[in-house]
């Protein structure tokens, strides 16, 4: 169950790690403006509107990945292949933000794919 919640922890985290390329890409244009970061981040190209993309997506994928992790434990489902299914989504989290920075379009999408089917997976294991 440690590792459930630590990668849990690590995937609350990841979308606040994402925000750094975002902040870099919004210094670049100017200065980071802090009276409107969500205008000025509107307004960001190339890398900078792939590290906001990223940095949201990483959001998005918590709507997924909590409650899976939330229900294995609260159903004591706590096996080798649930953590091992916790632990992939959490690899491809961090995988799909480096592809995305990069602009690897089509194995970024694989990889959010295998994403969102490791949490999937982890909910129906969970089905009694």
């Amino acid at each position: 169950m440690t590792t459930l919640i630590i990668c849990l922890f690590i995937a609350l985290l990841l979308p606040y790690i994402a925000k750094g390329p975002v902040a870099y890409a919004m210094a670049k244009t100017g200065g980071y403006n802090n009276n409107h970061p969500r205008e000025q981040q509107s307004q960001l190209t190339g890398f900078g509107a792939r590290a906001l993309a990223a940095h949201q997506n990483a959001f998005e994928s918590l709507i997924i990945f909590a409650p899976a992790i939330l229900l294995a434990i609260a159903t004591s489902n706590t096996s080798a292949l649930i953590v091992n299914l916790a632990l992939t989504h959490v690899a491809s989290r961090v995988v799909y933000n480096v592809l995305y920075l990069a602009d690897v379009s089509t194995l970024r999408t694989l990889v959010w794919f295998v994403g969102v089917l490791s949490s999937f997976t982890i909910v129906y294991l969970c089905i009694p």
